[in-house]
């Protein structure tokens, strides 16, 4: 098997997909932008061959890439990034190859437009807030009568919470008006509610062969813009409501053969129309898997490994890692430089040394939503959870 993972270098965890399909027999192929010698070692030992173009973003020298392996190995057989910034070059790479294991270019619109997304969570019955595609001042003005003020306002294709704003005054949308953004956005109703992601990894046939809920907070961007901490965390076992909508929404958007990230309201407030609370209500779906470290915290929570079951889904289309009979909570939490903490790094390693999976600098570009450092623990119950969280974010 041929399989080409586009931009394999980024996030740096992503060699692991690359080593365990290279276990599974499979002849792994790099496309990606950066140096060959700028790769990590385990990176470079899990492909077969690497080949560097000046910019994805050039369709063109991607295309002479697939080509190029093409030509030297033979029919290609997966093309993936499992990155949702390259969804579009993926299924356009599949569909000028005629790969049939993945999204094809004509298809991909109902994956990345948050307009488009809508329809299929209304064809799937999967109650989710209303939505008005930006234009005129005057038609915003007639949505917010209906829905009320605060809204969400946001690009209409993007990745996690840039550009994204709440509007809770006539004067807060005047003003968004005024320097309307040149990309296309849509306005949501407001939903009182805790994140909630059904995270899984579906076969050929859309049937999940693992699942995971992840906790996070309402809001990464008010995160972004007051710089506090962000705390999130896997918990041990996914909610029988998140588990029935999760799967229904992958049957309604057709997904198939993939590592999903759906994300749902879980209402801490009744909301006409949608529930009450502890219902949950779909907020958008993401054809990759969770950011950051959140692949290897649901191998810690689940006690397995993510990255084997994917690539047995790629080579066999079927789950062989059993499950695990201990499941625990994994936490996630963030701090800043220059920030005073009730608590030192020392007396954190301290009191949770034993549990810590992970502490680190975290790289630059994180550093606006996932803070410098990190702490990510395995715990026993999600009281545990919540007094580590408070433990490492409280500040003085």
């Amino acid at each position: 098997m041929n399989f080409i993972f586009i931009s394999p270098q980024f996030p740096k965890t992503y060699w692991n997909f690359c080593d365990r399909l290279k276990r599974n027999g499979v002849n792994v192929l790099g496309i990606g932008d950066s140096p060959y010698d700028s790769l990590d070692e385990a990176l470079k030992s899990s492909l077969t061959e690497y080949y560097r173009v000046d910019s994805l973003e050039d369709y063109d020298q991607a295309f002479r890439a697939v080509a190029f392996f093409s030509f030297k190995y033979g029919k290609i057989d997966w093309i993936e990034s499992n990155n949702e910034y390259w969804l579009g070059l993926d299924a356009r790479l599949r569909t000028d190859f005629h790969v049939t294991t993945g999204v094809q270019e004509n298809e991909i619109e109902f994956l990345k437009e948050k307009r488009l997304m809508k329809v299929r969570y209304a064809e799937g019955k999967i109650p989710t807030a209303r939505q008005h595609v930006v234009s005129t001042l005057e038609s915003a003005r007639e949505f917010i009568e209906k829905t009320g003020y605060p809204v969400i306002v946001k690009p209409n294709i993007g990745v996690g919470a840039a550009d994204t704003y709440t509007l809770h005054s006539d004067e807060e949308l005047e003003q968004f008006y005024g320097a309307l953004p040149s990309i296309p956005y849509v306005m949501e109703e407001f939903i009182t509610g805790d994140i909630r992601s059904y995270d899984a990894i579906v076969d050929s046939n859309g049937d999940p062969l693992f699942e995971s809920m992840t906790v996070w907070p309402p809001s990464i961007a008010d995160i972004v813009l007051t710089q506090s901490d962000l705390a999130y965390y896997v918990a041990a076992e996914v909610p029988e409501k998140l588990r029935e909508l999760g799967r229904r929404t992958v049957k309604s958007f057709g997904v198939k053969s993939r590592f999903v990230h759906l994300e749902f309201f879980c209402l801490t407030k009744p909301k006409k129309g949608l529930g009450k609370i502890g219902d949950f209500v779909a907020l958008e779906v993401n054809m990759r898997p969770a950011g950051g470290y959140t692949p290897d915290m649901m191998d810690f929570a689940h006690s397995t490994d993510v990255y084997q079951i994917w690539a047995d889904m790629v080579t066999a289309d079927a789950r062989l890692l059993p499950p695990s009979d201990k499941e625990y909570y994994c936490a996630y939490a963030g701090r800043r430089d220059g920030v005073a903490y009730l608590h030192t790094h020392e007396e954190i390693m301290e009191k949770y040394g034993d549990r810590m999976m992970m502490q680190e600098e975290m790289p630059p570009m994180y550093w606006p939503q996932m803070g410098n450092r990190m702490y990510t623990v395995r715990l026993d119950s999600k009281e545990e959870t919540e007094e580590f969280i408070a433990f490492v974010d409280t500040r003085i």
